[in-house]
């Protein structure tokens, strides 16, 4: 297994390196450009052609787009990801202050999905077309039609118009008060975590109805074996693996979930820094954004891969 790790790490560079290249060409490509901006800002003293140069060339702006990769690229290899053109502050910092809050909203949202979505997912096919199934299907379909950025809304607006309570939206860090730290999170991870919860549902139990009707768990029940055996034995761990992959396949869309959710309820994460970075074209910020959430879906996605070798002992990491 250790050499298959080794591997896949290996193989996470080029991705990387092709990603980066996309997302350093694409950022600049936006409408609206970052000298503008900060003459507009009075920066400088006027939008006089000889001010805008000294601007570009203080910024490293004024080399053509792939001698500032290149110098880019060369930096971030050594874990310099530049520096915010407006806050003067080396970009790690900015990402490294903010990633705690945005890796605990996405464990704390993916745990609830998971704590939602599985039991309801393989009691709906035990109990095929019954009360509790079509309740189960009812719940995933309204989690998917309503938008959780929309949710989110009401549940910070209406209570606070009706009752006159509204969501902590101060960060408490976690080692300091974990009761207080996890009031803040509670809300907009349940929130995310419903969204993503309906997805689940649908695929846990679609795939253990395909389960109960293999013949081994034929076998099983004509055996004698109790249903709890059967099902939490026999069926459940066979019908994990897609659930598994889909878990993987939901990590980007999580993430992108909590950029929308950290942005209403004022959590300090990538979410909030990446709006505000978009906002003021602060390309390194961006850039070094999206470069950390890129290992880190790709950790996350072999994290997927080693699970199946638990799952399916045919499953082998030895080639």
């Amino acid at each position: 297994m250790g050499a298959y790790v080794l591997r896949r790490l290996l193989a996470l560079i080029p991705t990387l390196l092709i990603a980066s290249v996309i997302v350093f060409g694409v950022v600049r490509l936006v409408p609206g450009d970052v000298l503008d901006l900060m003459l507009s800002e009075n920066a400088y003293s006027s939008n006089a052609p000889d001010d805008r140069a000294q601007l570009e060339k203080a910024l490293g702006m004024d080399k053509p787009l792939y001698m500032q990769y290149l110098s880019w690229a060369g930096n971030a290899l050594r874990g310099d990801l530049g520096e915010s053109l407006w806050r003067n502050t080396p970009v790690t910092e900015e990402i490294g202050a903010r990633l705690g809050v945005t890796l605990e909203l996405g464990i704390l949202a993916l745990l609830i999905a998971l704590i939602i979505a599985l039991p309801v997912g393989i009691f709906s096919a035990i109990r095929q077309e019954t009360l509790a199934d079509n309740v189960g299907r009812s719940f995933s379909i309204l989690a998917l039609a309503i938008p959780n950025f929309w949710l989110g809304t009401l549940v910070v607006i209406l209570p606070a118009l009706w009752w006159g309570w509204s969501p902590p939206t101060e960060m408490t860090p976690f080692f300091e008060d974990p009761i207080e730290n996890l009031k803040t999170f509670l809300v907009p991870s349940l929130i995310l975590g419903t969204s993503l919860s309906a997805v689940i549902m649908r695929m846990t139990r679609t795939m253990m109805l395909e389960v109960l009707r293999q013949d081994y768990i034929r076998t099983a029940w004509a055996k004698g074996l109790r249903e709890r055996s059967v099902v939490l034995v026999h069926a459940v761990k066979n019908a994990m693996i897609p659930v598994i992959t889909l878990v993987g396949i939901l990590v980007p869309i999580l993430f992108g979930g909590t950029v929308i959710i950290e942005q209403i309820f004022r959590l300090p994460g990538l979410g909030q820094l990446l709006l505000e970075a978009v906002s003021t074209r602060d390309y390194p910020i961006i850039t070094g954004v999206f470069l950390v959430t890129g290992v880190v879906v790709m950790l996350v996605n072999l994290i997927v891969d080693l699970c199946y070798g638990y799952l399916d002992p045919k499953v082998r990491f030895d080639r």
